[in-house]
């Protein structure tokens, strides 16, 4: 976990000369005196491991290592629509693995629905695919999937249209291999955003509203490599960087404050001011 402040961005400025320390405590006491009421969180696959989901890129348990015996031309291929197109079952074997039983969010989720049960979260801009944010109770229109998610599909020949537990139905039953229409037998596709394809026209108005409001920004379970979600966090000032895996560089560029441990034991050390609690998340979270 990390802090970071950028000087003469042209986003929101200020939340670096009203933090007291650059320690965990001192964004615990400007969420209380300063109060806060656009907060902006990021999130990648990182806050979904600990549901069950294994991770794109963790070394001999990630998604893309699990989908080897298809022998792939490259691992990002499943995510190609080209490839798609060709041979839609590994993406679909891969989205079996999304779904395990009984699947629920983890207490990082819950801390960000915390956030918005506060009336201070302006909105959530994820990366993942999975739709655990859905499964918070946080309001649709406070959630942006950047690369939309498996919440709807789309019938690829008459543009039929299904919702997640039709999806998840077809996924849970090990005789589907690919997803069809009960109306033409096309290929359905969940709406998530492909390589080659364009992002949802929402994420780009969003952050574009967004940012330029924002008095702190969360980034959880993300390396922040992939564009044009990356580059969002140049237009803030200040950011608060909770992190499972980190990048060094960005280490070495960014940060000012370093704290060990993973994503919820992170959130989770934040004083209970303005009635945040570990117990709170819990509560929602059991």
């Amino acid at each position: 976990m990390c802090l970071r402040f950028r000087r003469g961005a042209k986003g929101h400025c200020g939340t670096k000369s009203k933090l007291k320390t650059f320690t965990l405590e001192g964004i615990a006491d400007f969420i209380k005196t300063e109060r806060p009421c656009n907060i902006i969180a990021m999130t990648g696959a990182g806050i979904s491991t600990s549901a069950g989901i294994p991770d794109f890129r963790s070394p001999g348990s990630g998604l893309y290592d699990n989908l080897q015996k298809y022998n792939l031309p490259d691992p990002q291929a499943v995510f190609d629509i080209s490839f798609f197109h060709e041979n839609p079952e590994p993406f679909f074997a891969l989205s079996k693995e999304l779904f395990p039983e009984h699947l629920k969010p983890t207490p990082c989720h819950y801390f960000i629905k915390l956030l918005e049960k506060k009336g201070i979260l302006r909105r959530w801009f994820t990366q993942n695919i999975d739709s655990l944010e859905f499964l918070t109770g946080i309001p649709e229109d406070k959630i942006v999937t950047a690369h939309g998610s498996h919440r709807t599909s789309t019938c690829l020949k008459c543009r039929k249209k299904f919702d997640l537990q039709w999806l998840t139905e077809r996924l849970k039953d090990k005789t589907c291999i690919v997803p069809k229409c009960d109306k033409c037998e096309g290929i359905v596709k969940p709406d998530i955003t492909f390589f080659g394809e364009n992002l949802p026209k929402r994420f780009f108005q969003c952050a574009i509203s967004d940012f330029p409001k924002c008095d702190l920004l969360l980034i959880m379970g993300t390396s922040l490599v992939v564009q044009p979600f990356a580059s969002m966090v140049n237009e803030i000032y200040g950011v608060i960087f909770v992190h499972v895996r980190c990048n060094p560089w960005l280490f070495l560029r960014w940060c000012r404050i370093f704290v060990s441990g993973g994503v919820f034991s992170n959130t989770g050390k934040i004083p209970d001011v303005r009635g945040f609690s570990k117990c709170g998340i819990r509560v929602m979270w059991s």
